[in-house]
């Protein structure tokens, strides 16, 4: 079974890859799940915060971002604490619960954070057809779009990086290369997508 070469052998990696990275998401819980942890991944390995993926969800109230915009600098302090399990880093802290405030915004303009983010490709995946991982761009004209937007509307942490690697992970973007066993299928769900399966 060939695989993208980045999931390497660790279990965790591996996981990830075959049944969440690149699988469109059209849930704003899980949507707002991965802006945090992408977001806490800024300057970091992924690998660091996927092995510290349920501290997150317990820190940030499974990433219900109506409770997380309501934390204050208690719960900043509580976050920051040796036994948070976190990555302790206050800049990422704050900007998660600012973003969460600003994702609801967003929410109540739009109906949902999956529509407007969906929005910029009419529903449906871009789909690429990279033969090797060398080729996969660390960003494109779409992310640096949409972390334009981000940017003007508040978001933290939304450089057109950290958005292209946001993208991917929730299948707005599918770059799995064209020999790993998961393109066909989520080409084949991508070609299924469109505006009206929103």
């Amino acid at each position: 079974m060939r695989r993208c070469k980045w999931a390497g052998s660790r279990e965790l990696y591996v996981r990830y890859h075959d049944e969440e990275w690149g699988v469109p998401q059209f849930d704003d819980g899980v949507l707002f799940e991965f802006l945090t942890l992408e977001a806490a991944q800024a300057g970091l390995q992924w690998y660091l915060i996927l092995s510290r993926r349920e501290a997150y969800r317990q820190a940030f109230a499974d990433f219900q971002p109506e409770v997380v915009a309501r934390y204050g600098e208690e719960d900043v302090a509580r976050l920051l604490a040796p036994d948070s399990g976190i990555i302790r880093n206050r800049a990422k802290v704050e900007a998660a619960i600012h973003n969460a405030r600003v994702f609801l915004e967003v929410q109540a303009a739009h109906g949902s954070f999956a529509s407007w983010l969906w929005g910029f490709v009419d529903g449906k995946p871009e789909v690429h057809a990279f033969a090797r991982e060398e080729d996969v761009p660390a960003t494109s004209p779409l992310a640096e779009r949409v972390s334009r937007e981000m940017r003007s509307l508040g978001f933290r942490f939304v450089g057109p990086v950290m958005v292209y690697a946001y993208l991917q992970a929730v299948g707005v973007v599918l770059d799995h290369v064209v020999t790993c066993f998961r393109y066909e299928p989520l080409r084949a769900l991508a070609e299924s997508l469109g505006h009206d399966a929103r």
